[in-house]
């Protein structure tokens, strides 16, 4: 842990609409709370830049664990951004371009003195679907394209597979489609644009109607020894709370632990210190960098305290990169 008393902000969606028992930024803040760190609060469209200085509208808050008063905001003071100690983006996808315009204005944060978490160009760089190519060997056999021929062969190939856009969230718009269902027509269609937009299509995996999603958590390159499995209902094929799947918590097993050792170093390395994979049967699906979640689940079912050990690791960071300002 930091020995120094650190100014962090948070870039997240409007606090009053989280749900607090579930909400890991809000678990995220409260642990920099606890370490007497002083926490700021910015929304999206009250960040910018001006002649290169990135800036932004920060309220001082405060936090709590209460289901109707969970914060107290102070009034707004224009902030150099580079001023706070870090920064953590947590706005939630859809990752469009105001999305990608923010991280620019947080990259020129970055390179002004703040520690971004996670890293701007990282958030660029790694979308959530597409950076499972990097890592082949830990994956389904994957494809991405706008072709529907190619997706129509894809389905031939392997019988059954689950089609998804690239820029979905939350178990939004994914079908599972057989091979010679007449409506992949329309489905493709729908995903593509008609061809004019790409999409992902993968081997489905059975395992998800009897183990679930799981969401392995890693915390600067190293893997939180639990993992929350998210387990459709009878009525749905998607593994998200958010689609009303039921979260359960498990250890790890050999096999994630594999996973982490294979993509964790290469995430930490690029300043990715707080991603969420989603493995299904023992395949990486998606490496979710944006804003993951499944904290408050892992900690109230084990008594971890996940936040903590991403606090201990910016103060790390921030450390190494001479103290506070």
């Amino acid at each position: 842990m930091s020995l120094k008393p650190l100014r962090i902000a948070v870039v997240m969606d409007p606090i009053e609409d989280i749900k607090p028992r579930k909400d890991t930024t809000l678990a995220m803040l409260l642990a920099a709370q606890l370490r007497g760190w002083a926490l700021h609060y910015l929304e999206l469209p009250g960040i910018w830049l001006r002649d290169g200085v990135a800036l932004g509208r920060a309220h001082p808050i405060g936090v709590r664990e209460h289901d109707s008063d969970w914060f107290t905001r102070g009034a707004a003071v224009v902030t150099r951004l580079g001023d706070f100690d870090a920064i953590l983006m947590r706005k939630d996808p859809p990752f469009d371009t105001e999305y990608i315009y923010s991280t620019y204005i947080l990259e020129r944060a970055e390179v002004q003195g703040a520690l971004v978490v996670n890293r701007p160009q990282g958030l660029r760089d790694m979308n959530e679907k597409v950076y499972t190519a990097w890592f082949p060997q830990c994956c389904a056999p994957t494809l991405i394209t706008r072709d529907m021929a190619d997706m129509h062969a894809f389905l031939r190939e392997h019988g059954r597979a689950v089609c998804k856009p690239l820029y979905g969230m939350g178990g939004r718009s994914i079908f599972v489609v057989d091979a010679g269902d007449k409506n992949a027509n329309v489905i493709f269609e729908t995903l593509t644009e008609y061809g004019t937009r790409y999409a992902i299509v993968q081997r489905y995996i059975p395992d998800i109607v009897t183990t679930g999603d799981s969401r392995v958590i890693l915390v600067d390159g190293e893997p939180v020894p639990y993992a929350l499995a998210r387990i459709p209902t009878d009525a749905d094929n998607r593994g998200n709370l958010a689609a009303g799947a039921k979260g359960v918590g498990r250890p790890l097993n050999d096999r994630d632990r594999w996973l982490a050792a294979e993509i964790g170093p290469a995430l930490r390395d690029r300043g990715m210190l707080f991603v969420g994979l989603d493995v299904i049967g023992g395949f990486v699906t998606e490496i979710n960098v944006t804003s993951p979640t499944g904290v408050r689940e892992l900690d109230k079912q084990f008594g971890t305290d996940i936040a903590g050990s991403l606090m201990d690791a910016i103060g790390h960071r921030v450390d190494a990169r001479g103290g506070r300002h």
